[in-house]
């Protein structure tokens, strides 16, 4: 869902008169994802009097932005007036309009409403749009000198080349260039260009999602997507030696309170030592220290085991995001395969700040709505096929989707159970939850696909967005102790189901445009301004306050019943499907508000990760021989959730990493300036150091010193 919305949604201003169009030129881009199937376009009008007309349109998962743009281009290449109608990717109404008139620049969406007294150049920067936006930037950077442009409301875009390459298409040959875009969102985005005195947007290559090419170049982007992610690569290996801290050797962390997740309780301070990326010892503070190389005073702060994100489509730029936000652990639940294996070496050689990742198996089947991650199969051999690919290559758990085939579910799901899988997902179009676990599921996904098994009836599209209005409009009327729901309950509790409700993601069902979504307040005023400005656009199509109450009721009673849930013994995990890091920490914090205290959601973000990933033997609590996955935290967020976000050390993989350094990397003002520094203790005396010559040892003792 993130990916999504992250990529493309919708939404600019100011209505005005175009003038006719004279000479026209159009440009085509096609829009593949990942499996070469054309998933959208953009087709582009551009008359020689400086204006455009822009379609646009993306359909992935059965949903997708529409959109009609018109640009008008001032004398100095930037946008003077500009509109923008269509709907957002869940469906919302997309109306925005922006004018400069002189040095007097307006704009209003239906989320917000601006004005700006101007005294140079600037590009207005839409809530979301098309990708000629990109272009129009490409253009006007490649003439000022410094590569900056100011941007509205705010910010500065900074513009860099990387590389060029040479495409061809039949007899006809052209060198584009790879850019680099700094200053919006909190990732670099890459673009690519043409050459030569007026360049403009070739493509947008998002690796292992999509690809936007212009018509007829479409051949060339595996080539480009490689070299892109060689140079993407090169930079976050640049980034990711800067941020990670390796530890020197033995380093103790001293007067620390250890959270203990079994117990969910806060014990009495200990030291606790760490080698080679594990937990070697844990004393009582002020216990003699026997060959320490380091040291870490905690302070007496809480030192919590490392977090899981339970739900993550994790992404090469995320990995910052979660380890600031303490996530040492993501379960991704759907990814490009190719894509997955290279960040999961990327991570082992330290050449990727990111958390561990466990990776679950994508699996759904062919309709005109599917989703287009791991692999689309049509029948019971290709599923099968599937599922030994992933279980050679170590992945513990298979997520089956929307349009999966219902008839062969249950044979699938046997067959990865016999290849020792887990199972979860959303439910297949055509059943419901209870089918669901008669086939042999383990987990479900997301509070919607839970409700929709009261909700659903064998007319429902659940392929569509009907499985995101349905139970916007109807659990609201929903008897929590009906007959059908205590029964649902009961079976998930007695096969002891685990559930993923994401439940911070789908606030979005009741949000209205110009409110900012619940999840984001907390960390709204600490995000770079364009990030924050984002965080109040709607994504439901909420035509009316009556609307907008129904919505807000159902949503409400979707965290009660998550409470309901956890009250009964149904095992719950905390997943985000979303902003990656500070979603998890809206995520338990929703959970405190269904009824679990802070220190029981902890427990869930920790233990329940570990057990639900089969990875309890090593991650999970702070115990003798497991990873050190630990995180140091100002305040208690046994009793107050919210000092979850104030992370102020992150140790995982032998590196010790501060938020602080991470949040300023990305343009983020940090939640703690505090930095616990890395101790050095007393060296070892060379006198004292072995060393064995090991040569004499074989020629002249032979085996004698065994």
């Amino acid at each position: 869902m993130k990916l999504v919305k992250s990529i493309i949604a919708a939404s600019i201003l100011g209505l005005f008169a175009l003038p006719t169009l004279a000479d026209t030129k159009t440009t085509k881009y096609l829009i593949f994802v990942e499996n070469g199937k054309q998933a959208g376009e953009q087709i582009v009008e551009q008359s020689d009097q400086g204006t455009r007309k822009v379609r646009f349109i993306f359909k992935d998962n059965g949903r997708g932005p529409e959109l009609n743009e018109e640009i008008k281009l001032g004398a100095d290449g930037l946008i003077s007036q500009y509109k923008v109608n269509g709907t957002s990717t869940f469906g919302s109404n997309i109306d925005e309009k922006y004018v400069r008139d002189g040095n007097q620049a307006q704009w209003q969406s239906t989320s917000e409403k601006g004005s700006q007294a101007l005294t140079g150049p600037a590009l207005y920067i839409p809530l979301s749009s098309s990708f000629e936006i990109a272009s129009v930037a490409i253009n006007a950077l490649s003439k000022l000198p410094d590569n900056a442009l100011p941007l509205l409301p705010s910010g500065t875009l900074s513009q860099h080349k990387i590389g060029e390459l040479t495409v061809s298409k039949g007899e006809q040959k052209q060198t584009v260039q790879l850019l680099t875009q700094t200053g919006i969102g909190l990732s670099p985005s890459f673009v690519w260009a043409t050459t030569g005195a007026e360049p403009r947007l070739f493509a947008m290559i998002v690796p292992g999602y999509m690809n936007a090419i212009e018509e007829g170049w479409q051949a060339n982007a595996e080539a480009m997507a490689q070299f892109q992610k060689q140079a993407e690569g090169k930079v976050l290996t640049d980034w990711a030696k800067k941020l990670q801290h390796p530890l020197p050797g033995l380093t103790v962390i001293r007067n620390a309170r250890i959270f203990d997740s079994k117990t969910a309780s806060v014990g009495k301070a200990s030291d606790v030592y760490v080698l080679r990326g594990k937990i070697t010892a844990i004393l009582p503070t002020g216990a003699p220290t026997r060959g320490a190389v380091a040291e870490i005073d905690a302070g007496g702060k809480i030192l919590l085991p490392g977090l899981f994100d339970m739900h993550g489509h994790v992404g090469r730029w995320d990995g910052g995001l979660n380890i600031a936000a303490g996530v040492t652990t993501s379960r991704d639940l759907g990814n490009d395969n190719q894509q997955m294996q290279l960040m999961i070496d990327e991570i082992a050689q330290g050449d990727l700040l990111a958390a561990q990742i466990v990776p679950t198996g994508f699996l759904e089947g062919e309709s005109p709505y599917s989703a287009n991650n791991g692999f689309v199969i049509k029948d019971l051999a290709g599923a099968k096929n599937a599922i030994d690919w992933y279980a050679q290559h170590g992945y513990p758990q298979l997520k089956i989707y929307n349009s999966f085939p219902k008839e062969i579910l249950k044979d699938t799901i046997a067959y990865a159970h016999s290849r020792n899988m887990r199972v979860s997902g959303h439910i297949p179009v055509g059943l419901r939850a209870f089918e669901a676990l008669d086939a042999g599921y383990d987990e479900i996904q997301h509070i919607n696909q839970v409700m929709l098994n009261f909700l659903a009836t064998p007319q429902t599209d659940t392929r569509t967005l009907d499985r995101f209005i349905l139970p916007s409009e109807k659990t609201l009327n929903l008897d929590f102790n009906a007959k059908p729901v205590k029964d649902f309950i009961a079976r998930l509790k007695s096969k002891q189901i685990s559930i993923d409700p994401t439940l911070a993601t789908f606030s979005f069902l009741r949000q209205q445009d110009g409110t900012m979504n619940e999840p984001f307040v907390a960390i709204a005023d600490h995000m770079p301004p364009d990030v924050k400005r984002g965080f109040s656009v709607g994504t439901m199509k909420i035509a009316d306050e009556a609307t907008h109450q129904r919505y807000e009721k159902s949503y409400a009673k979707m965290v009660e019943f998550v409470g309901k849930l956890y009250k009964a013994g149904v095992p719950i995990v905390a997943g985000t499907d979303e902003l990656a890091g500070f979603t998890l920490h809206s995520e338990l914090a929703f959970l405190v508000k269904a009824g679990l205290t802070p220190a029981q959601a902890l427990q869930v973000a920790t233990r329940n990760g570990a057990i639900y990933t089969r990875t309890e033997h090593e991650r999970g609590s702070i115990e003798i021989g497991k990873f050190a996955d630990l995180v140091l935290v100002e305040g208690d967020p046994t009793k107050n959730i919210e000092d979850l976000r104030k992370v102020s050390a992150v140790i995982t993989r032998g590196y010790l990493m501060y938020p602080s350094e991470i949040h300023q990397n990305m343009g983020i003002k940090p939640f703690v300036t505090s930095k616990p520094e890395l101790k050095k203790l007393e060296p070892v005396s060379a006198s004292n150091a072995v060393g064995l010559n090991e040569g004499v040892v074989q020629r002249y003792l032979g085996h004698a010193r065994h």
